[in-house]
């Protein structure tokens, strides 16, 4: 296929690699044109000056920019140019709403949208292996999906347009719970003098075990919090949940609690350390 790629940040850049890995014909634009070159330099393809010339008769456009208004501005400027019946895959962390806006500007023009928001973090991108939960029409999925395929290792439509960053917000629930859950675990071991290595090796393979537990229970242990998704993109995504909590009216309360954990870790200088630096904040 032919394809265009907006955004080649930490989770873009390797997403973007594994379709040209696949074969497909892929023309990328970033706003610091140094890493497209970077990138063409590495995969082959082409690199754009425009958003427009990236998007040029391609029958797929996929986002990964930063929030809203970064997907309506790339949007506007990728449905004129790219192919007729062409699909706009967005894989950024947004609102609901604007999956829906989106979704009708390019309907009315001959195209389709699919908000595809992922989980899996900067690891899961780079090894292929993310899990995308779609929304968007049934026709645009099913084209859409072959392409996501080469950078996923699920991939599911959940419903209509806006779905898809539903589903993201009850991803982003179950992370903000759970994380701080770790953390307090975390911090009870060490106060306790227990040993840290064998308490993960006496609950790890219980009712207790998580992915954040395999994967970040030594590096909290450690002090240590750059390995993921940075804690000012994940006050980011919980703003969304929160402000879609209270157009729906469900109550969120330890969501909204982790959220000013997470306020607070920020102003210990935290903004770029990754979610589970929770830990960080019991241990001040």
């Amino acid at each position: 296929m032919k394809v265009a790629f907006v955004g080649l940040g930490v989770m873009g850049y390797p997403m973007a690699g594994h379709l040209a890995a696949a074969g497909h014909e892929v023309s990328v634009f970033n706003r610091s044109p140094e890493k497209a070159q970077r990138w063409i330099a590495q995969h082959g393809g082409r690199a754009s000056a425009t958003v427009a010339e990236a998007a040029d008769g391609c029958e797929f456009v996929i986002l990964c920019v930063g929030n809203d208004n970064d997907v309506r501005e790339v949007v506007a400027r990728a449905l004129p140019a790219m192919a007729e019946g062409g699909v706009v895959i967005d894989h950024t962390t947004t609102s609901a709403k604007v999956a829906r806006e989106m979704a009708e500007q390019a309907r009315a023009v001959g195209r389709a949208f699919v908000d595809a928001p992922v989980s899996g973090g900067q690891a899961g991108a780079e090894k292929g292996q993310l899990a995308v939960m779609a929304g968007g029409e049934a026709e645009a999925f099913a084209r859409a999906e072959p392409v996501m395929r080469a950078y996923s290792k699920a991939v599911t439509r959940i419903g209509g347009p806006g779905s898809g960053q539903l589903a993201k917000m009850v991803n982003q629930i179950c992370i903000a719970g759970v994380v701080q859950g770790l953390a307090e675990a975390v911090h009870f071991t060490k106060r306790a003098g227990l040993d840290p290595a064998l308490i993960y090796q006496a609950i790890s393979g219980g009712a207790a075990q998580s992915w954040q537990m395999d994967n970040r229970w030594a590096t909290m242990i450690e002090g240590k919090f750059d390995f993921g998704f940075a804690v000012d993109w994940m006050r980011k995504d919980l703003g969304l949940v929160l402000e879609e909590a209270r157009a729906n009216g469900s109550t969120l309360e330890l969501t909204a609690l982790v959220d000013q954990f997470y306020a607070e870790v920020q102003e210990m200088g935290g903004r770029r350390w990754d979610t589970s630096s929770l830990a960080a904040r019991l241990e001040r």
